[in-house]
């Protein structure tokens, strides 16, 4: 190979890894704004439960199904809301779970019993399903496979940091309790769920759908991320049928043995979220504020997101598939 088509080479490699750090800080940063409001508007009943439960009469069994139901349609709409979002377009449908679940998450403060509980948690998994999976959708139409891993990572760590400043955030808003008539659980619900709704708007009107829509990108950088993406597509040859692609998945045994790896991941860390701050403050007291502030978990939290970002950096197997499983 020749100096001069080596020193191209070196130059085009440089200009498509400047393009993508433009896009990275760009997007991933808001992005990540998102995800955390999303974990929070999820597990802030956990935080809820130090009031709610007495306030509505809700038993621990009862406390339980109302808490898990989210999931219930959560996963059933999943699928369905990114066929959705496919054909709709990413910007458009992330707005509209956004909002919907932002609305639904601030009605929670309308709870009056067992069965409104019930509902309401049921409509929230329902408005949310797809959220993650449609930004990762979203982030393929932006980097390509190589550099997607990274960016995936870094959108993930919003959960980390979720877990660092959703305790506190949430024993402060329990200590309006009496605040103009309604309970600390009320404003807190309330007041976690109003950035939802503000976020989705912003969404909508700020978020473009594709790098040619993106104006903050000069026509040569479009033109260098356009011509990595095709490139990436044409090696990929022709997209396979879309029932003959889901069916391939579903009988795919090394799916199904992930899927069940990673099952006992979230059934671990929800766990913790929702019966953590119950649990410390039954066996040791204390007010709200305090049993909502976990230290250890928050500990907990920056080794993960530690031992996370080596994985990914070392682009082992192992590290992939985590930042590729939703959340």
């Amino acid at each position: 190979m020749s100096t001069i088509a080596h020193s191209t080479m070196n130059a085009k490699a440089e200009a498509f890894r400047d393009v993508v750090a433009r896009v990275r800080r760009r997007l991933v940063p808001f992005l990540f704004a998102l995800y955390i409001v999303s974990y929070l508007d999820r597990i802030n009943v956990g935080f809820a439960a130090l009031q709610m439960n007495a306030a509505l009469g809700l038993s621990a069994t009862a406390y339980a199904a109302g808490a898990g139901i989210f999931f219930l349609s959560y996963t059933l709409l999943e699928v369905p809301s990114n066929i959705v979002l496919a054909r709709l377009g990413a910007r458009l449908w992330i707005a509209r779970i956004m909002i919907t679940w932002g609305i639904v998450s601030a009605a929670m403060m309308f709870a009056r019993g067992p069965i409104s509980f019930y509902v309401l948690r049921f409509l929230l998994g329902a408005a949310e399903a797809g959220f993650f999976p449609g930004v990762i959708y979203y982030l393929t139409r932006w980097f390509p496979a190589r550099e997607r891993a990274r960016t995936i990572a870094a959108f993930m760590t919003a959960t980390l940091v979720a877990g660092i400043v959703g305790g506190p955030i949430s024993g402060a808003l329990l200590g309006l309790n009496g605040v103009a008539g309604l309970a600390g659980w009320q404003w807190l619900f309330l007041l976690e769920g109003v950035p939802a709704v503000v976020l989705g708007f912003v969404v909508l009107a700020h978020l473009p759908e594709r790098p040619d829509e993106a104006a903050w990108l000069s026509e040569e950088d479009r033109r260098v991320l356009a011509a990595a993406l095709e490139q990436e597509a044409l090696a990929a040859g022709a997209p396979p049928d879309e029932r003959a692609a889901v069916s391939s998945s579903l009988a795919n045994g090394r799916v199904w043995l992930m899927s069940i790896v990673y099952f006992t991941i979230p059934v671990t860390l929800y766990a913790f979220g929702f019966w953590l701050p119950p649990i410390l403050r039954s066996r040791f007291g204390g007010s709200d504020f305090k049993s909502a502030c976990c230290r250890r978990s928050r500990i907990w939290s920056a080794r993960s997101g530690w031992s996370l970002s080596r994985a990914i950096r070392t682009s082992s197997p192992s590290g992939a598939f985590i930042s590729w499983c939703p959340r």
